[in-house]
């Protein structure tokens, strides 16, 4: 364990937020560097708990006891070693994750849990700076193709750990750049892009190959992946986004967050003059409350808009665990992200039934309703109606599945009850030579499952190629998300 009194000398501290009104002038990570000193003391907190529940939250298998350890004696190095035995990307989940291992620690039943996630990512922070983080390159090649389809989470994970076996690994992404969401899902302000990038160039000096701007089943054909390569991994994601088909939707200013994100990320790097979907002097309104939803209103109060306002469809959750999320399970709590402490509006148990045209034949409003959960059905309040101005509006309801148009109806993949590619125990689909991780298998689910499945199905990748496999494979398909 780390400091035997650490969770009863020292209380729990995350590193402060940039001011407001200086963060929404860029697009740089919210969070002010966290002094090495205060980090090992919050480490320190670690306790020797007997059974680490935060293993039970995480899906990596991550070992946070022997790291928290590690750092409270000050030997960074080990440390890093620990961290990257179960994680190959642990900047990616030390940014992005919602951090379900906090949520399981046994210091936070009755108190605040350990900064897990504030450890992890100054871990790979200082092992970056220190030079320890170098290409593993395989020490003999197995003559073995792999085509990786999506550089998501998932694809990259899987791409890096077949590689390093020895394989000849060929990762295809539809976009004109490598990273799925990491690169123009998610705003810079939650993730800069320097991180992803120093990764791409460690897997690239590893032997990784990456072809950007080829859609598999179109530039190439189902045949010429499955004849060209011994295996072929599909980690697309869930790409098929959530409508609402209500009247009006068709109208101009109505968007997917998918059509909002992209563009505003490829002008915060410099790749776009100006976005086509901007936010600017408009009143916005998003309707869906999770992580996209936050994302979208993160970045239109950097683009400037006149107001944010962000809908849900469910009731405000609690402040604090149910009964219906007993500990050490992941709880549905009311949580503030950065993009909400920046301003706006959040309501909740509100349903939109319309979208309104204003004279120029654009989205000027919506017709709202309030709604009361009756066993799973939200019925209108009578008299509630309201209209709400719009200039903006973004829909961030969640993915319902992969794209199946294209390669997946091109494969003849199976698809199992909802609408995601079947996978049995080792990852494998209906066709021999076929395997599928994340979300494109599992549904729309967290990026540390993503890295998960990633990992596990190269390891019964290379067994499938070789026979046996030296990689580890911390989870199985079977295992469901915590959210």
């Amino acid at each position: 364990m780390a400091d035997p009194k650490g969770f009863l000398t020292t209380k729990r501290q995350t590193p402060k937020s940039r001011p407001v009104f200086l963060r929404l002038q860029d697009w740089r990570e919210v969070y002010e560097d966290f002094p090495a000193d205060a980090l090992e003391r919050q480490a320190g907190r670690c306790m020797d708990c007997g059974i680490p529940f935060c293993h039970q939250g995480c899906p990596l298998g991550n070992l946070i006891p022997e790291w928290n350890t590690l750092v409270w004696s000050e030997d960074w190095r080990d440390a890093s070693e620990r961290l990257h035995a179960t994680n190959n990307f642990p900047e990616f989940t030390g940014t992005l994750c919602p951090a379900p291992c906090e949520t399981a620690c046994v210091l936070g039943i009755n108190d605040d849990p350990v900064t897990i996630k504030r450890v992890e990512i100054s871990i790979v922070d200082r092992a970056w700076e220190s030079g320890w983080i170098r290409p593993e390159v395989p020490a003999a090649k197995t003559g073995k193709k792999v085509a990786v389809v999506g550089s998501g989470p998932a694809g990259l994970a899987a791409a890096q750990q077949l590689t390093r076996a020895g394989h000849d690994v060929v990762v295809f992404e539809r976009a004109d750049a490598i990273g799925g969401l990491l690169r123009y899902g998610i705003p810079a302000f939650k993730m800069e892009k320097w991180r992803l990038d120093r990764r791409l160039e460690q897997m690239r000096e590893e032997g990784t190959e990456f072809r950007a701007g080829v859609n598999a089943g179109v530039d190439v054909t189902a045949d010429e992946l499955r004849s060209s390569f011994d295996a072929v991994l599909l980690a697309g994601g869930a790409t098929q986004w959530r409508d609402l088909p209500v009247p009006g939707r068709e109208l101009p200013g109505v968007h997917q967050a998918m059509e909002y994100l992209p563009p505003a990320n490829r002008v915060a790097a410099g790749e776009l003059a100006e976005s086509p979907v901007s936010a600017e002097g408009k009143h916005v309104v998003v309707i869906g409350g999770g992580d996209t939803g936050a994302d979208c209103v993160g970045t239109a109060h950097r683009q400037g808009a006149a107001s944010v306002t962000q809908l849900e469809i469910m009731p405000r959750p609690p402040e604090s665990r149910s009964e219906a999320h007993p500990w050490p399970t992941y709880p549905m709590i009311y949580r503030v992200s950065s993009a909400h402490e920046e301003g706006g509006e959040r309501r909740y148990s509100v349903n939109t039934s319309e979208f309104l045209a204003g004279p120029d034949g654009r989205v000027r409003a919506l017709r709202l309703v309030e709604v009361r959960n009756e066993g799973g059905r939200f019925v209108p309040v009578e008299g509630t109606e309201q209209e709400l101005p719009a200039g903006l509006v973004l829909l961030a309801m969640g993915f319902v599945g992969p794209q199946r148009e294209g390669l997946l109806d091109a494969l003849g993949v199976d698809l199992d009850q909802r609408g995601n590619v079947a996978r049995d125990a080792s990852f494998r689909t209906n066709l021999d030579n076929v395997f599928v991780a994340g979300d494109m298998g599992r549904g729309q689910s967290l990026i540390v499952w993503a890295i998960a499945e990633g990992r596990s199905a190269a390891a019964t990748v290379d067994a499938y190629l070789t026979g046996d496999s030296v990689l580890p494979a911390p989870i199985a398909p079977t295992d469901r998300p915590i959210s």
